[in-house]
């Protein structure tokens, strides 16, 4: 795994899986996160192709999938910038969140276990974890 830094975001590239989904969740990721900031510009797209050694149209396909889910706008002639509305980056990591949350409830389901079971599992690693402290 390879990591880089352009323009003061980190990406921890693998040239084993495919770029564009990293790049994509990788900033979608640092959007949601507060790491880059609501109505901050990103890398261009040939900055950011330039300094991760890619291609530009894979990073263009993961800007135009940005635009698509509301979390980032094109300025003509001034570049790509995070979106500044705080309701619609907490709205996306509401979406992946119950995506995330019923894919787990789905693989628990296919092991055979319950919900009882899982919830008490979840309770044991918080306590061994956090010594009781709920996240």
């Amino acid at each position: 795994m390879d990591q880089k830094e352009v323009s003061g975001i980190s990406f921890q590239i693998d040239f084993s899986q495919p770029l564009y989904e990293q790049i994509l969740n990788q900033i979608r990721s640092a959007i949601v996160r507060g790491e880059i900031g609501l109505g901050e510009k990103i890398p261009s797209v040939r900055e950011l192709a330039q300094g991760l050694h890619i291609n530009p149209n894979t990073v263009m396909r993961a800007y135009q999938e940005l635009e698509r889910d509301g979390l980032t706008e094109k300025r003509r002639g001034q570049g790509t910038f995070v979106t500044s509305s705080s309701k619609r980056v907490e709205a996306f990591r509401m979406e992946v969140a119950k995506e995330q949350i019923h894919t787990f409830i789905e693989q628990m389901k296919n092991l055979g276990l319950t919900w009882e079971n899982v919830r008490a599992y979840i309770d044991q690693l918080l306590d061994d974890d956090k010594g009781g402290e709920n996240p």
